[in-house]
């Protein structure tokens, strides 16, 4: 499905219908992957040593921060200056296991619970990276909640520059729909399985061409 060929923005849904829907399915889903969920917090126990759950401030609806809440997939060892070594050096093997599969997300569905966070919606960002935009850009952009995948997401994830990621963000606001976030909740499921755009691009934050971006 093209962009052009989502449907329009339902208001009914947007504000009264998707909070409810999504906090049902959230629970519902938190049970059912319970034993996945303490399995591999145990495995991270086991074999990385110490507290198995990364806590990390991004940007959430209107600006406000949270705490997003993902797997650790990376340990704490540094230089002989006491500096964080990079990160491709602290990624354990288990980590980089739980990265491809996108299985270090799942606690974000504690923040979905909580309402931080949605299912479908714009990504939350660190706030390193919402300062490379101006204020009525960032404002825009987060007037939703913040979802664990998005239109972003199914279109290019990591593979494409943020002031990308930002226009299909901005797309998705003009079709928040049910139709819409069922095809990306079915898109995300084939995004994970293929592990597509798990790496961050190094052209993060050049311009993106303007053909990729018609609504």
């Amino acid at each position: 499905m093209k962009t052009h060929q989502l449907p329009p923005v339902s208001q009914l849904y947007q504000h009264h219908l998707k909070r409810p829907i999504e906090w049902l399915c959230a629970v519902i889903g938190f049970i059912l992957l319970l034993p996945l969920l303490l399995s591999i917090a145990l495995l991270l126990w086991l074999i990385q040593g110490g507290n198995p759950i990364f806590l990390q401030t991004r940007i959430g609806r209107h600006g406000i921060p949270f705490r997003l809440i993902k797997f650790r997939t990376m340990n704490e060892q540094r230089d002989r200056d006491g500096k964080l070594l990079p990160d491709e050096q602290r990624t354990t093997r288990i980590g980089a296991l739980l990265r491809r599969s996108s299985l270090d997300e799942l606690p974000e569905i504690l923040n979905v619970i909580n309402g931080d966070m949605a299912l479908i919606g714009p990504r939350p960002w660190i706030p390193e990276q919402m300062q490379h935009f101006p204020r009525h850009t960032r404002q825009r952009r987060m007037k939703l909640r913040p979802g664990i995948s998005g239109l972003a997401q199914v279109l290019g994830r990591n593979d494409i520059p943020f002031r990308q990621r930002i226009c299909y963000d901005l797309i998705y606001q003009r079709h928040l729909a049910p139709q819409t976030d069922l095809w990306i909740l079915l898109q995300t499921f084939n995004k994970v399985l293929k592990h597509d755009g798990i790496e961050q691009t190094p052209e993060a934050f050049r311009s993106p061409r303007k053909n990729n971006l018609i609504s």
